[in-house]
Parts: C-alpha cells; structure tokens; sequence
C-alpha cells in the first residue's frame, strides 16, 4: 500500500513537471492551471490502473496447485466507471496440491481454500469436500483424516454450480 501511494504521488509530479517544461518551452502560453490539472488527472489514472491490475498481479504471484475458484467484482458509486468495467477485489482459490483424499473414501478431500482481498490479509480455512454427495463442511478444529472420517460436521449443500466443488471433484 505504501508503494502504491509513492507511486501515484510521484505521478502527480511527473505530470504536473511535464506541464511545466511544456509551458517553459511555450514561453508561457499554457494557462497556470494546467500543471495542479495534469497531476490530479496522472494520480486518479495511476490509482485506476492499480486497482484493476492487483488481480492479474495477484494471480500470476500464485504458486501452482493454487487454483482460482471464485472471484468478486467490485462497483462503487464514487467510482463511477466500475459500473462500465468493473473490477476485481476479492476471490478465492483452492490448493489442489496440497489436498489430502481418504484412502477408504476417495471422494471425501481435505482442501484448504485462500481467500484474498485488496488491502486485506490472506485468509486461510480448511474445508471437507464430499464430491459423491455434492456437499462441503468447514472444518472444526485440526482438519486431518484419522481412522474414519470426521463426525459431527456442518455439511451444507450448495448446489450444482458450486466453484469449489467443480474445481475439486472436477466439474
């Protein structure tokens, strides 16, 4: 966040210095609002093009196993043009490569799910994914496979257009 506003403050006066040496090559023709002007309009660019580049950033920083499932758009009323285009700032991917599967159950997988967000921190849960059944249930407590399969869990059944569970089980 702190090089993102170096960067934009940086330019802002990059902007407003090339209206300057503009003008100074114009012998002063350009009107004296120009400068402030050119600034303000580099520094909402540059946030523009930073808010729309964090999920392509992000995604490409992933380590492979780590598989997006899900993302969020963003639309904001004091950003007027993300009702036009709008933007990422949220989703959730599932680490496939560290997936943990029951040797008696093979349908039954241990996965850890991410969850990311701008100017957020990195939320990590483990979730039970039954692809025979369709369902999935957070888990409680330290997620491993024992003997059997854990009890007492909160299944839910969210549907046929599940991401997470096409993602796991394979569409």
């Amino acid at each position: 966040m702190f090089l993102e506003l170096i960067a934009v403050i940086f330019a802002g006066m990059a902007a407003a210095g090339v209206v300057m040496l503009l003008n100074r090559t114009l012998k002063g023709r350009l009107p004296r609002w120009m400068a402030p002007v050119a600034a303000g309009l580099a520094m909402i660019g540059v946030t523009i093009a930073s808010e729309y580049g964090w999920y392509s950033r992000t995604v490409a920083a992933l380590p492979e196993g780590l598989t997006v499932t899900e993302t969020v758009e963003n639309r904001s009323f004091y950003r007027p043009w993300t009702y036009a285009v709008p933007y990422i700032d949220r989703f959730a991917a599932v680490d496939t490569a560290t997936m943990k599967s029951h040797a008696d159950h093979p349908q039954i997988h241990l996965a850890d799910i991410y969850f990311f967000g701008r100017w957020a921190a990195v939320t990590k849960l483990p979730v039970w994914l039954d692809c025979s059944a369709g369902r999935r249930a957070l888990s409680s407590g330290t997620a491993e496979f024992s003997g059997g399969l854990p009890e007492g869990l909160n299944w839910i059944e969210p549907g046929a257009g599940d991401a997470i569970l096409a993602t796991v089980c394979g569409g």
